[in-house]
């Protein structure tokens, strides 16, 4: 293992929050700041040069176009500074699957790029923060870490930006990857990995768009009619992702209204609702007939990530938006 020198960049979150009683679920994300955690880190005898820099100081359910433009500048520096060696991401729990996606649909990883977050502040009983920040140094510090993509560290897991998503609201055990499960496991003491670096590209995979085009998800459920749809499709969407029933699956009334999205120009992808599985094309719903894009891997908020980044790009035909859907890297 070789320690370098690691920038850590702030962006607010329940590992930053102030809980509102040492045994109580109230809590104010992003008050308090990471130093008391690197504090008790190095107190512990675990010794990285550390830097840090503030993004921002909110809750992840607010993070949105403004922040992560400066997150990324702020990453984008810190790849170019040849006296940083990796890149720590403070970051709320709630989001931060979207926001590690983005980055890593955006960036290039020469320098391992680690993403934590906790789900109980550091001034509560049974707090992981302080944990989950060390296992996260531990990971960046380490030579094996780079060309990995953009990663998630939660739970003594290391996970890909592509395959981690939360799967409960309450507990430290709140995040899994699907399809491929983890990268390694980690503790302060100690890293394996599960396998070697994957994403060897030069260039990223999508450009950082100057802005991001509305696409919203809707949510589907039993006795729907096509009001909902015809009230997204009032807010004039360039794209829409449905979370849909069993494999990405539609009341016959929106599969119907989603067909007249499509035939207007408007990109439909097929998502579920359900937390695991596969979305596949021309199961229940036939895909080429009403030029529909199946979600396969990714869920309803990381296929809004996606699509927003491919029609930022200017893909819109189901063909090409197909083809990015079903990458697997």
């Amino acid at each position: 293992m070789s320690i370098g020198h690691i920038r850590i960049l702030s962006c607010g979150g329940t590992i930053a929050g102030r809980a509102a009683s040492l045994s109580g679920k109230a809590y104010t994300a992003g008050e308090m700041g990471i130093a008391p955690l690197l504090n008790e880190i190095a107190k512990a005898g675990l010794s990285w040069s550390v830097e840090t820099r503030d993004i921002s100081s909110v809750g992840s359910q607010d993070i949105g176009w403004e922040q992560w433009q400066a997150l990324h500048k702020a990453v984008l520096e810190a790849m170019n500074d040849d006296t940083v060696s990796g890149i720590i991401i403070t970051h709320g729990t709630d989001t931060a699957e979207e926001t590690a996606l983005l980055l890593d649909r955006t960036l290039t990883t020469p320098k391992p790029i680690v993403l934590v977050g906790a789900m109980r502040t550091s001034d509560t009983l049974g707090s992981d923060a302080l944990r989950n920040l060390a296992n996260a140094l531990r990971v960046v510090a380490d030579t094996n870490s780079a060309q990995r993509g953009v990663m998630v560290v939660m739970g003594d897991e290391v996970h890909t930006a592509r395959d981690i998503r939360k799967t409960a609201t309450q507990g430290v055990s709140a995040f899994g990857s699907f399809p491929r499960g983890p990268l390694g496991t980690v503790t302060p003491s100690s890293l394996d990995w599960f396998m070697p670096p994957h994403r060897m590209e030069t260039t990223a995979r999508n450009s950082f768009p100057q802005s991001l085009p509305r696409v919203d998800i809707l949510y589907l459920h039993a006795g729907m009619d096509r009001q909902p749809v015809d009230a997204i499709l009032s807010t004039r969407p360039e794209g829409v992702v449905i979370a849909g029933l069993g494999q990405g699956n539609a009341p016959t009334a929106i599969i119907a209204a989603l067909a007249e999205a499509v035939e207007a120009g408007i990109p439909v992808v097929r998502a579920s609702r359900v937390d695991d599985g596969l979305v596949d094309r021309n199961v229940e719903v036939n895909d080429d007939a009403f030029g529909f894009v199946a979600a396969r891997a990714y869920n309803p908020q990381k296929a809004r990530i996606l699509l927003q980044l491919l029609i930022a790009e200017g893909h819109r035909d189901m063909t090409s938006l197909q083809t990015a859907f079903d990458q697997h890297d």
